[in-house]
């Protein structure tokens, strides 16, 4: 799980900086050739856990340095080519730390021309970090179990409720010169309409208000997760959150075995989107429809619609896991929209559930730049887009760690099985419902496009929506078929 690649100029600096600390300093530890996996292991979930404490975005596991004398006497460790058994070193880790937080080895030489390995990680954020199912914390230079200082543990438990992920700190202790060249500044100001000021004060003043960036306490600044996931003009200038980036792959048919294109995001959300949302539209597959006899072309999928749900995998991904982060999956049949994370709310609620997000300093913003819903989650413009384009409904899912939307490619009622007709009139009595209307045989044979003298196809499926469970009749004393109306089961 390698980090963004610091040069060695920096590195240099790094250790200089760590070596003037006082000896006992719990966000860092200095070994000089101890390469034990397991211990390893240990001192990140010991280290991530300190740094959380102490308030530093970054903990370091430092080989080549004399125990005592902080010496620079060099190791022979090499990260690179360790393994503990068949398995590579940096991978046996990350599988067993829980969460999966980031961290990377640099290896370096330094002027005297010995060998020096800095373990950059991340602080913890949200619960403690574990290491083989035990949490770990350091109490002066050493190791210790963290369940045996319960203050300790209480403290950072405190620590995680009160540090939302967009306040905690990306890069520190940046220059303002460093600022300017890492976030995209000029896009802030022209996506809000807003004045670009003419000096790099009220530049980094209007920054600071929107607590993109903070004061680092030595004339430098913090730049905060908010303003780097925002505003990043490179995610790879981010060792955090690089893995952030919006991934979208396109497929040659409809299975993932052929990859036919691929593209990974280099900025900031705010600054992106809307590139973003044109490339996956150059790659979605067209219809070809006659009106009045002109024939045109039109996306098979409504923009509106991959909009949202771009939006809502951006927004109510879980920061916490890292390694991955939304994806946009294109198949000659479907599209996939994937991010990171369970919902918050079941996903059968995802259209009438008032919205909660992980993330309301993004959400916040990305609502004041148009770039989603104002209010609601934006899903029944998704589900009357998908009614209004004559698509198969939507498809919510969990799989695994991660919340996934499908949206199918154009199919005639024939073609939809059981499933398909039933998920669609559940989301359809949903979409009346927030509407304050109702299902009826009428408009359910007007979202499948079926004719009246076909009624009874309508009827049919009603039944069996009724028959999964997925909607209920308003007036269930009712006789009349034709007049009948109907809800969603849990309304």
């Amino acid at each position: 799980m390698s980090s963004y690649q610091h040069t060695t100029e920096y590195l240099l600096g790094l250790l200089k900086e760590l070596l003037a600390l006082p000896k006992e300093t719990e966000w860092v530890e200095f070994k000089q050739n101890n390469d034990d996996p397991k211990e390893i292991g240990e001192y990140i979930s010991a280290l991530s856990n300190s740094a959380a404490l102490c308030g530093k975005a970054f903990a370091y596991l430092v080989w080549g340095i004399t125990d005592g004398t902080r010496e620079i006497a060099g190791t022979t460790f090499k990260p690179g080519a360790a393994k503990k058994g068949n398995e590579e070193l940096e991978n046996w880790l990350l599988r067993l730390l829980n969460p999966r937080i980031a961290f990377g080895f640099y290896e370096f030489e330094t002027n005297s021309g010995s060998t020096v390995v800095i373990l950059e990680i991340s602080k913890a954020s949200k619960h403690p970090v574990q290491f083989q199912g035990h949490e770990y914390i350091r109490i002066g230079s050493y190791k210790k179990s963290l369940k045996e200082f319960p203050e300790k543990e209480r403290t950072l438990w405190r620590i995680f409720d009160a540090t939302p992920f967009e306040a905690m700190v990306a890069k520190s202790n940046q220059t303002s010169d460093d600022v300017l060249g890492l976030l995209n500044y000029p896009d802030y100001f022209e996506l809000l309409k807003l004045p670009l000021p003419d000096n790099k004060h009220g530049i980094l003043k209007r920054l600071q208000e929107e607590q993109f960036i903070s004061p680092s306490g030595s004339g430098n600044w913090d730049i905060t997760n908010f303003g780097a996931i925002l505003f990043a003009r490179r995610f790879d200038d981010f060792s955090s959150l690089k893995r952030k980036a919006v991934r979208v792959i396109l497929y040659k048919n409809n299975s993932r075995i052929e990859t036919q294109k691929e593209q990974v995001g280099s900025k900031g959300y705010a600054t992106g989107f809307e590139g973003l949302i044109e490339f996956i539209m150059t790659l979605v597959p067209s219809n070809e429809i006659i009106e009045k006899a002109l024939r045109r072309t039109v996306p098979m999928y409504p923009e509106l619609a991959i909009r949202e749900l771009v939006a809502n995998a951006i927004i109510h991904q879980d920061f916490v896991i890292h390694g991955t982060g939304p994806m946009v999956e294109i198949f000659s049949d479907r599209i996939e929209i994937t991010n990171p994370g369970q919902p918050m709310v079941s996903t059968d609620r995802f259209l009438d559930s008032p919205p909660r997000s992980r993330n309301e300093g993004v959400a916040s913003f990305l609502r004041r730049i148009g770039v989603c819903e104002e209010r609601g989650s934006g899903i029944d413009k998704v589900v009357f887009q998908t009614e209004f384009y004559q698509l198969p409904a939507p498809l919510f899912e969990i799989a695994g760690d991660n919340t996934r939307t499908v949206l199918f490619a154009h199919k005639s009622y024939a073609d939809m099985d059981r499933k398909d007709r039933v998920r669609a009139t559940y989301l359809h009595a949903c979409l009346r419902y927030v509407q304050r209307d109702y299902l009826t045989n009428t408009s359910l044979r007007e979202r499948f496009g079926i004719e009246k003298e076909n009624s009874s196809m309508v009827s049919r499926v009603i039944r069996d929506a009724m028959e999964d469970g997925a909607i209920k009749p308003v007036d269930p004393e009712s006789e009349s078929r034709k007049l009948a109306r109907y809800w969603p089961i849990w309304a």
